[in-house]
């Protein structure tokens, strides 16, 4: 390319050759100056910007499923390794049910990682101990008569299959229901209750007096059936108005988010619970099945009583994992709906699957 300097002069000398002048002294050409250099500008990273603000359409999707859903429902999701949190009803305690066992598991571990309690220990259960509803260690005591389990393998069970006998015999190991709260209020988990157990906790919303017969084949469903109708359904609606295992959705995932940091256990602790939890059998259809392809995802699921036509305490909870290593904590919980089994799991797949189509958007 020839410099502009350069053709301004060839353009005058030609301009001056078409008139009469006096015949002048050819000058040097000057030398052409250099093409400047072209700067591509540099787009500013993404990072920041998706690491600390909501990305709209994922706001709008969370809320326009919420607002189309039966029943009082909470949604939160955060960004584990940002600073964002969205969702709706967020800061409203729900019914945990089963979701509980977290924080169970939690104190245990915390005794392992003082060197009170060791994962090898083992704990007796019998027939005086078992509790009620999914309890798959109920069969094994009823073929031993006496069952002896590691801490580990009964922290395996809770988790995984929410077996409620296995959590209970943990939650004696903790200390009973003081210490899962003392260590809720210890390490500044706010907005998360924790019951009575789960024994107590269920006869209590049934309005069933506890008896340890109870824990036998049906006898409990039965025991409730016999309860008069208006007064179950007036002892419900007082739980899920107030529930005493309540925790609300962005304070369960601001645990969840702590859990993944390292900051509430030791870092052997906290990789034992976190592997355990992504082995978690129930729940396969809820938030599990909405989570994108070659995402990682761990969880733990809850469910509570039904009086048709409304279920209560339909949650799940858990942490997915991009492949680029990002993190998001979830939690989808139904203190009370009319929606069948489908419709809750399909909200639930709705949710994890809006968090993988904005991530990075």
């Amino acid at each position: 390319m020839v410099a502009r300097p350069l053709v301004l002069i060839l353009a005058t000398a030609a301009l001056s050759a078409c008139v009469s002048t006096p015949k002048q002294v050819a000058q040097p050409r000057p030398a052409p100056a250099p093409s400047p250099t072209r700067v591509q500008p540099v787009p500013p990273p993404l990072a920041p910007r998706a690491a600390n603000v909501v990305p709209q359409g994922l706001r709008d999707e969370l809320q326009e499923l919420w607002r189309t859903f039966p029943g009082k429902t909470g949604i939160a999701v955060r960004r584990i390794d940002g600073d964002w949190v969205v969702g709706q009803r967020g800061g409203e305690l729900f019914p945990q049910q089963s979701v509980s066992k977290l924080w169970v598991t939690m104190t245990v571990l915390e005794k392992v990682d003082r060197g009170e309690v060791s994962l090898d220990q083992e704990v007796t259960i019998t027939a005086n101990d078992l509790t009620l509803f999914h309890q798959p260690l109920a069969a094994r005591v009823a073929r031993e008569g006496v069952v002896r389990a590691t801490v580990r393998s009964l922290i395996n069970e809770a988790l995984t299959a929410s077996d409620n006998s296995a959590n209970d015999a943990l939650l004696r190991t903790a200390g009973g229901p003081g210490a899962v709260n003392d260590f809720l209020r210890r390490k500044g988990l706010s907005n998360i209750r924790f019951g009575p157990g789960e024994r107590l906790l269920q006869s209590s919303i049934a309005g069933v007096e506890w008896r340890q017969e109870l824990s036998a084949g049906r006898a409990f469903q039965a025991a409730r059936e016999r309860v008069p109708l208006d007064r179950r359904r007036n002892l419900l609606s007082a739980y899920v108005a107030d529930p005493i295992d309540g925790a609300s959705p962005e304070g369960i995932v601001d645990a969840l988010a702590r859990l993944a940091r390292g900051e509430l256990l030791s870092q052997s602790s906290t990789r034992l619970m976190l592997d355990t939890l992504g082995r978690t059998r129930s729940g396969p259809n809820r938030l599990k099945a909405g989570v994108p392809a070659g995402w990682q995802f761990l969880h733990k699921t809850g469910t509570g009583q039904d009086l048709p036509p409304v279920s209560t305490g339909y949650n799940d909870v858990g942490i997915m994992t991009a492949p680029d290593g990002t993190r998001y904590a979830v939690a989808v919980m139904l203190a009370e709906t009319t929606a069948s089994i489908p419709q809750r799991m399909q909200l639930m797949q709705a949710v994890s699957r809006a968090v993988g189509r904005w991530h990075q958007r």
